[in-house]
């Protein structure tokens, strides 16, 4: 009996598909704070990943990082590191697991982990008074995230 040339192709176009997803929040492998694999398996866009790192609605990254590419943006932030030449400090690996969860390489780190939903209090809905559910999502979406590591990957002293 000879395959059906038709069904192949169903199945390998289901496996790339598959392999090409994004991966959900709980799902991200971190290996000693680095992630490895892409969460989308897309690039990022950089000059995406610059407006959300300057975005007060979107990562605002400048409350607490000083990044003089984004001069324009008012109000820089000296609790983090100085984000110029995070590109050469920290491989894109570091970087996507330090934007995802901080907290996985840096312990104490008061950075906001923008790729998680499990495993913190919430203050409740919308100051509601009420418990958060569980319809919560990540701070960013995967895509924002690799947009963020491709800007941040950019910036080299």
């Amino acid at each position: 009996m000879r395959p059906n040339f038709l069904a192949i192709l169903v199945l390998a176009a289901s496996v790339q598909t598959v392999s090409a997803g994004e991966i959900t929040p709980t799902a991200v492998v971190f290996t000693d704070g680095s992630v490895e694999e892409s969460l989308t398996g897309l690039p990022g866009d950089a000059e995406k990943g610059r407006e959300i790192v300057g975005d007060k609605s979107l990562g605002n990254c400048v409350a607490c990082h000083e990044v003089s590419d984004l001069a324009e943006v008012p109000f820089h932030g000296e609790i983090g590191p100085m984000l110029d030449g995070a590109g050469e400090r920290w491989s894109e690996a570091e970087l996507r697991g330090i934007v995802a969860n901080a907290k996985m390489m840096f312990e104490d780190s008061l950075m906001p982990s923008f790729y998680k939903t499990e495993g913190f209090f919430r203050p409740g809905n919308a100051y509601t008074g009420e418990a958060a559910d569980d319809t919560f999502g990540p701070l960013l979406s995967a895509q924002q995230i690799e947009d963020v590591v491709a800007y941040l990957s950019t910036l080299k002293e």
